[in-house]
């Protein structure tokens, strides 16, 4: 058998709507991990789908409880063909978002596959049971066409990503033996555009910040202390118009790279974002002066307010309010330390005038890390080949998404390489009603992990 019948075999699956059938009883549990009540859902996706459908390939499979008390298990699925053989991690989360059921478009539920036209919606189908599905089913289709995989697998599902992802390094730390590779090649994300395969290689991180100015105890009338009190909400808008100027520029340079790097900006130099239907149009002058929309994006750093609050912002009264608070959050490369962001933005406020303003990382488990690969790492180059010989086209390189993922826990933690091959595209609605998939990217990626994972049994060693 050969590569052209891997690929021939997932094609026929999902044209002719099996693969379809399988992703359709996935997104039918409900596996909302920000409900509590929801819990038995989690283990049931990995018991009920993932667990059979893993082990009907010759997988030994085991389900771990969560370090985290009352956070979602982990499975982890292991096919070792010899141990001569480099062995592959790939990873997946089975949860999802709340279903915000009531907010979907007439004639579609959360939890219900429907196929209109391109898009296939159903919540999870994006994000991301759809994408690890794909990736199961390309490691299927080259064991019923080889016979064998020609390399060891790992398969890592977790079910807490969309609640940050508790106990995941806590958990990969303590089975370092179970999940030991050679690289991981996984699937999340989107693609830089919906007609371009990519490649991302690792994640900026997040670190979000609370600040607070708090001047009194209590609100007083502004007809009779207007122009004597001072306003918090002025006073914390001024501070935050210090840290970042009208055009998105970051005011305090240790909150951004020194630079651009050579290898980022090379990589980024053949990536151009191209709005899709659906996606809001990019503002031009927005951002670090000097960068074109992808170094802004993957290579530079962005302070961003989420929320701000003072007062009562939903019946308004005539009175000075004593306490303005704001929600703000640094998207950060590996070029930076987030360690030291909180005292760089003490130290400024300080020596702006701005001591009232109290800021702190916001309270909560540590966020992911940044992460990136090298573009000229080996194993990226050997998959940007593999998807090439697939789809004719070079991918987009990405050094990292410009979102953040987990990836700390598998570059970080167990030291390895990291290659993230996206099967959605950023207008997809994850995280919103309408949730959906392409079906031009969808089966397109089933080729491409099938190009894959033959590609890595033809040279096992």
């Amino acid at each position: 058998m050969t590569r052209a019948a891997t690929l021939q075999l997932l094609t026929n699956s999902f044209d002719d709507g099996s693969f379809f059938d399988e992703l359709a009883r996935r997104v039918a549990i409900r596996t909302e991990s920000q409900r509590p009540d929801r819990r038995d859902e989690l283990s049931r996706y990995l018991d009920e789908e993932i667990r059979p459908a893993l082990a009907g390939l010759g997988y030994t499979v085991q389900i771990f409880e969560n370090p985290v008390k009352a956070a979602g298990p982990f499975l982890i699925g292991r096919r070792i063909e010899s141990h001569e053989y480099q062995t592959v991690l790939t990873y997946g989360h089975g949860d999802v978002v709340r279903g915000l059921e009531p907010e979907w478009s007439d004639g579609l539920d959360p939890w219900t596959l429907a196929v209109r036209g391109d898009r296939v919606y159903g919540r999870g189908v994006a994000d991301n049971k759809g994408q690890h599905s794909i990736n199961l089913a390309a490691l299927g289709a080259v064991v019923a066409t080889r016979g064998h995989l020609g390399f060891n697998s790992i398969v890592l599902i977790e079910t807490g990503e969309e609640v940050g992802s508790p106990g995941i390094h806590e958990f990969v730390r303590s089975h370092r033996n179970l999940l030991a590779a050679d690289v991981l090649i996984a699937s999340d994300g989107p693609r830089l555009n919906p007609n371009r395969p990519t490649l991302f290689m690792g994640s900026r991180g997040a670190l979000n910040l609370d600040f607070e100015v708090r001047l009194r105890d209590s609100a007083h009338h502004s007809g009779n202390w207007g122009g004597l009190l001072a306003n918090p909400g002025v006073v914390l808008a001024h501070a935050l118009a210090s840290i970042v100027d009208r055009h998105g520029r970051v005011l305090v340079p240790e909150l951004v790279p020194a630079k651009l790097s050579e290898s980022v900006r090379s990589a980024l130099a053949d990536c151009e974002i191209e709005p899709s239907e659906g996606s809001p149009d990019i503002d031009p002058n927005w951002g670090e002066p000097g960068l074109t929309p992808a170094e802004q994006l993957f290579g530079w750093n962005t302070f961003e307010v989420l929320a701000f609050r003072t007062g009562n912002s939903d019946h308004p009264v005539n009175a000075i309010p004593p306490v303005a608070t704001a929600h703000c959050q640094v998207r950060y490369t590996i070029d930076t330390d987030p360690a030291t962001f909180v005292q760089a933005l003490r130290r400024h406020l300080d020596g702006a005038g701005f001591r009232e303003v109290a800021v702190r990382a916001t309270p909560g488990p540590p966020s992911w890390q940044a992460t990136r690969l090298d573009p000229d790492h080996p194993w990226v180059q050997w998959a940007a080949a593999s998807v090439e010989q697939t789809t004719g086209a070079r991918p987009a390189m990405l050094p990292n998404l410009g979102g953040s993922l987990p990836n700390d826990a598998f570059a970080i933690e167990l030291g390895l390489p990291t290659i993230w091959i996206p099967h959605s595209y950023a207008s997809c609605s994850q995280h919103a009603p309408n949730e959906h998939g392409l079906v031009s990217i969808m089966r397109e990626g089933l080729q491409i992990m099938g190009g894959i994972f033959w590609d890595l049994g033809e040279h096992p060693t």
